[in-house]
This record gives C-alpha cells, sequence and structure tokens, in this order.
C-alpha cells in the first residue's frame, strides 16, 4: 500500500493562554492523495485554519505527526523539508492582506522564482510570470504584470494569490477559505479554475470553507472532514456526506445551506438544535464536544464518554455515539 501525498497522523495543537489552555486541534487525521480534494467543513473556531497550517508545515504541532510521503516532516533534513516546503504551498483567506502593497505583480511572483534558483534569466523569469498570470485566467498577462495590489479587484488579488503558489510547481495547496470574501459570480470562476489546476497538474488541494455547498462543488470527487471544536465528527467521500449525512451536526451544516427551490425547502429535513450558542474551546463540555446542542443527547451517555472517530459504513467514519449504536443494531437486524 501507497503511503499519500500529505498526512495529518493525529495531529493536535494546543495554544496556552492567560485563561488556560486552547485545544484548538484535537487529535486531527486525514490524508490527501496526488490530485485530490479535501474540505475541512464547520463553524469559526472549529480548528480548520490551524489544520491546514499544521498541514503547510507553518506551524508545528503540539503532538502527532505531519506525514509527507509516510516521512514526517519535522524529523526531516534541511535539504528534505526544503523539497516539502516547495511541494506545499498556502493561499491566505485575505486578498487584500496577503499581497504586499509595495510589490507589483512581477515581483511578487519572480521573487520566490529568484529565491529557489528556478529561473537564472530576466528572459526566463518574464516567460515564467506571463504564464503563471495565463494559467490563472489573468490575461493578457501584459495588463497585469505590472499593476500593484491597489490597483486590481478582489478577485484579481486572489488570482495573483493562486499564482504565487504556484511559482514553485507544488503537489499540494492549502487554501484557507480562499472564496469567501469574493462576489458570488467570481467565487464560481475561481473555484472552477482550482478544480482545473486539481484536474490538470495534478495538484493536491487542503480546502477549507465554512459553506458545505462550496464542498460540495468543489470537492464532489473528493472528501469532506467535518470538523467542530477541534475535532473531526465526520469523515468520508463529499457525495456520501452530502446525501446521507450522519453526524447531528452535519445534517445542521447541511440544513442551514439555501435552497432556492420552495419545494425543496419545505421537504427538507429540520434539525432542530437544543442551542445555538457554541461552547468556548477554554471550556470544552465533558464527554461528546456538540453534545450541548445536539438533538440527539442522551444524558448518561454523550454527557460523559468522548466518542471516536469510527467507520460505520465503507470509507464513512462519525464520531457519535447514538449513530454507532444504531447503525450496529441495522447490521444486527
Amino acid at each position: 500500500m501507497t503511503e499519500p501525498l500529505l498526512a495529518l497522523d493525529h495531529v493536535s495543537q494546543v495554544f496556552r493562554t492567560r485563561q488556560g489552555e486552547v485545544r484548538a486541534v484535537d487529535d486531527v487525521s486525514i490524508a490527501v492523495e496526488p490530485g485530490q480534494v479535501v474540505c475541512l467543513v464547520g463553524e469559526s473556531g472549529s480548528g480548520k485554519t490551524t489544520s491546514a497550517k499544521i498541514a503547510a508545515g507553518l506551524r508545528r504541532p503540539t503532538s502527532g505527526a505531519v506525514r509527507f510521503h509516510g516521512q514526517d516532516i519535522w524529523r526531516l533534513d534541511h535539504d528534505a523539508f526544503r523539497t516539502y516546503r516547495r511541494a506545499v504551498q498556502y493561499i491566505h483567506q485575505d486578498p487584500y492582506a496577503s499581497l504586499n502593497p509595495v510589490h507589483n505583480v512581477y515581483d511578487t511572483l519572480v521573487t520566490p522564482l529568484r529565491h529557489h534558483g528556478i529561473v537564472r534569466t530576466k528572459v526566463e523569469e518574464a516567460r515564467r510570470a506571463r504564464d503563471l498570470l495565463a494559467l490563472v485566467d489573468l490575461t493578457p498577462p501584459e495588463n497585469f504584470l505590472f499593476k500593484y495590489p491597489h490597483q486590481l479587484s478582489g478577485g484579481q488579488r486572489q488570482r495573483v494569490s493562486v499564482a504565487r503558489a504556484l511559482t514553485l510547481n507544488p503537489r499540494l495547496i492549502a487554501a484557507d477559505e480562499a472564496t469567501s470574501m469574493l462576489d458570488v459570480s467570481i467565487r464560481v470562476s475561481l473555484l472552477n479554475m482550482l478544480k482545473r489546476l486539481s484536474s490538470d497538474l495534478g495538484v493536491g488541494f487542503v480546502f477549507i470553507t465554512h459553506d458545505l455547498a462550496i464542498a460540495k462543488y468543489f470537492a464532489w470527487h473528493g472528501d469532506i472532514a467535518v470538523m467542530y471544536l477541534g475535532r473531526v465528527v465526520e469523515y468520508g467521500p463529499t457525495p456520501t456526506i452530502i446525501n446521507s449525512p450522519q453526524h447531528p451536526y452535519t445534517r445542521a451544516l447541511l440544513g442551514a445551506i439555501p435552497e432556492p427551490d420552495p419545494d425543496v425547502t419545505r421537504q427538507r429535513e429540520r434539525v432542530r438544535l437544543r442551542t445555538a450558542e457554541i461552547s468556548s474551546l477554554l471550556h470544552v463540555p465533558p464527554g461528546c464536544s456538540f453534545h450541548p446542542r445536539c438533538p440527539l443527547f442522551e444524558q448518561g451517555l454523550c454527557d460523559t464518554l468522548r466518542p471516536e472517530l469510527a467507520p460505520i459504513d465503507e470509507r464513512r467514519e462519525v464520531a457519535c455515539h447514538v449513530v454507532a449504536r444504531d447503525h450496529a443494531v441495522a447490521l444486527a437486524g
């Protein structure tokens, strides 16, 4: 069995604050194959961004391992770690803050090319900069090469951010809410461009979003990991998660997706949470962290024992006592 391109192996990230310890990521395991898309989905504070930064080597986990082709990245020698850092790139959420305002597009793109010795002459770097802009649909490239970030729209800035991530020919890109600050029409165009990069160039993605509708569109042939308060509560192929969600939190997220068809809206299952309030990471509830909000809550079970992520069918894992029990009963019957 071959190793995945990148894997988080039971990683946790603990931050120490004046109020106490914050476990932002708690025992998370995911795997990304070459060209695959894995979406991390959940509300704010669920640990999505921290998990992606750990995957990109921007933050060292408190425990667990990040494996690139099966090797723990934090045990690699200098040259091997440099190879990993070139292979895994990061796209930030805010295109207005992620680009240096004093660098034009040309400088933004050629700086990493020069630093890593990918180009040797001015002619090579100019050609590569034009090719990168064409790759992200900023054409003709000459219209954008010498513009500064303030001269670009939000969608154009984010495409420059994507082009910058592609300068080193990465194998995987961690994209943090890369479309959340864009208009809907621009958002779809950017998602289509990213999907083309995945299929044509074989680039894998760890794609962060709070919107399951975007996850459904972008990762239909990939996987979804649903996160809540730092833990993965449901993990599996996107069509399976979307069409047959099992964890009550996943069902609640899907129920929040706006639906333009009123007939579909009337027939949709309504998940009534016990409360809309999200618990603080400083005071994570005992047992299942979702139990204060969960409509399936059973006293003495959900509030005492923490459910582990366990398989309930082919390639799907769920962390829920009630779902696991009902699944076991169904199999026995």
